[in-house]
């Protein structure tokens, strides 16, 4: 079965920074398409950075480019979203996909669909973590 368990989430004061992990369980993530989605109170869940499964592609929302990155440790089968500068409206539950080789779906989602029930056909979500951004 294939799952993800995410954490690191927690209260940051604005411009600091974390690192959220997404560890998998039946499956190794360093073939797999991943994406990082946040979700905030009446809103779905949206992609803020995704990458492909060979690393081929990176796709990031507007308002995380410069201050965001991803990074992979196969070693740990683990994924990382590490989150610098953060600021308010950074705020929300952190949820980590993944879709297997060739992530083609995720990236669809990721640089067209945003939201909506495809999100659904993705191969694994983890729980999710919330990172809260307040002083």
């Amino acid at each position: 079965q294939l799952q993800l368990v995410e954490s690191g989430g927690g209260l940051v004061q604005p411009g600091g920074s974390l690192r959220l992990s997404c560890a998998a369980s039946g499956f190794s993530l360093s073939t797999y398409a991943i994406g990082w989605f946040r979700q905030v109170p009446g809103k779905e869940r949206e992609p803020i950075l995704c990458i492909g499964s060979s690393d081929e592609n990176t796709y990031y929302e507007d308002s995380v480019k410069g201050r965001f990155s991803i990074s992979r440790d196969s070693a740990k089968n683990t994924v990382y979203l590490q989150m610098n500068r953060l600021k308010p409206e950074d705020t929300g539950v952190h949820f980590c996909a993944a879709d297997g080789p060739p992530g083609l779906l995720l990236m669809r989602i990721c640089e067209y669909y945003k939201t909506g029930e495809v999100v659904n056909a993705l191969d694994a979500w983890g729980q999710g973590t919330l990172v809260t951004v307040a002083s």
